[in-house]
């Protein structure tokens, strides 16, 4: 394979990789608070790149509508749990931070009544 064919083909990957993203993660952000789910950190404009869209079962093909497969992380907790995919799959079980944690711990939708009801 010549060299300007495997570029094009990397090239393509790339494009459909980044227009991929643009429609779920543009979903995703209208459908949840600017917050990562872990650190519950939270997010402006100006900050929004820092957010991610972590892929629950970890198929970025596996987008539904509702977001049910999506969770918003930021930079930082998103490549932790990657982390924590990849060691589960190299060494099988749980890993030492998966033993430690729960999963997410933040709610943001738990005082979503009162905070209706307030405005």
């Amino acid at each position: 394979m010549s060299k300007t064919k495997a570029d094009q083909i990397i090239a393509d990957a790339r494009r459909y990789k980044e227009e991929r993203e643009k429609g779920y993660r543009e979903q995703a952000l209208k459908l949840y608070p600017w917050i990562c789910g872990r650190c519950t950190r939270e997010f402006s404009h100006k900050t929004l790149r820092e957010l991610t869209v972590h892929h629950r079962d970890h198929n970025h093909d596996n987008n539904p509508g509702d977001g049910s497969n999506w969770e918003l992380l930021c930079l930082y907790c998103h490549d932790n749990e990657h982390q924590r995919y990849e060691e589960q799959v190299r060494y099988g079980g749980k890993s030492t931070a998966q033993a430690n944690s729960s999963g997410a711990t933040f709610s943001p939708f738990a005082d979503l009544k009162s905070m209706m009801q307030k405005r």
